[in-house]
């Protein structure tokens, strides 16, 4: 099949295929498919211009949904913190499709970027797993979470907090507002969302518990995810001619309805497969990819 927008010519059921194996994956890690799915675009259908960074984005779009209702139904949710991420997200997110027009159209430089952020989310997956051992911010029954809910939640211009499993959290709005700011821009330029990026600072410098932050930092990709795709597809006319902005719907549906099944499926699978051996394959993947990209471009 051919797909006009990104030149791409494949198989129809390649890319449902592909997301649904990654996402099936990665969702037993608790991280997002988005950032293994960009490479593949790049390195093996050869989808290099711009249009590959919206187009990741409709496979959030898509596949993210049934996660928040997931989390809505389980009343772990943290409103205050997730209103706070999407305000900063937003302008984050323009931001960073300027940012990929302007300064990174081309292949090369934009692998660079690309490798930067797997980078860092590989050697946060490791990081993670030297950590574990020694801490567990979340209540926990027989090596087990405890279903809890939040509660009590209160925001102020300074000051955000909220109650989960018997504990009371708080951190800086200001400090959230920047952080997802940053993400925001990053998530716009690589087309990610920016969720796998937040979580982990919410955890570690925040220190809140990662079963309640979850929620917040999936609805911040999936509003990132929105107004990414809204972005690129409105400013299309001006680079009409010169570089392909808009996303490929087709092929970012189909990666994305791929990913909807293989998260259902990850999770469903998920008590039956150690955690920490997907974190270390996943690992790997992300920094082998990384030194792929860096050495094949100042190796040249």
């Amino acid at each position: 099949m051919h797909f006009a927008v990104s030149g791409v010519d494949c198989p129809i059921w390649l890319p449902p295929l592909v997301a649904f194996v990654v996402s099936f994956f990665t969702s037993m890690g608790g991280v997002s498919g988005a950032f293994l799915l960009l490479p593949f675009q790049m390195s093996f259908l050869g989808f290099t211009s711009p249009a590959v960074s919206p187009t990741n984005l409709v496979y959030n779009i898509v596949s993210i949904p049934s996660g928040v209702w997931r989390y809505l139904r389980e009343g772990r949710m943290v409103w205050p913190l997730t209103w706070v991420v999407i305000i900063g997200t937003l302008p984050g997110v323009v931001a960073g499709g300027f940012i990929r027009l302007t300064w990174l159209p081309e292949p090369g430089p934009f692998k660079v970027f690309v490798a930067c952020v797997l980078l860092y989310i590989g050697a946060r997956m490791f990081y993670d797993l030297i950590k574990q051992r020694h801490q567990d911010k979340g209540p926990m029954l027989k090596g087990q979470p405890v279903l809890c809910t939040v509660d009590n939640c209160s925001l102020t211009c300074l000051r955000l907090s909220f109650e989960f499993g018997g504990r009371t959290y708080a951190c800086s709005t200001v400090g959230i507002f920047t952080l997802s700011l940053a993400v925001g821009m990053v998530g716009g330029v690589y087309g990610i969302g920016g969720g796998s990026i937040v979580a982990p600072f919410f955890v570690a410098v925040y220190g809140l518990p990662v079963h309640a932050v979850a929620g917040a930092a999936l609805m911040g990709t999936f509003v990132t995810s929105v107004v990414g795709v809204a972005f690129y597809q409105a400013i299309a006319p001006w680079y009409a001619g010169q570089m392909a902005v808009a996303p490929d719907w087709m092929l970012g549906l189909l990666f994305g309805l791929g990913g909807v099944a293989g998260m259902y499926c990850g999770a469903r699978m998920q008590k039956r497969v150690k955690p920490t051996y997907i974190k270390i394959m996943l690992g790997l993947i992300l920094l082998g990819t990384a030194g792929k990209y860096l050495v094949g471009y100042f190796g040249n």
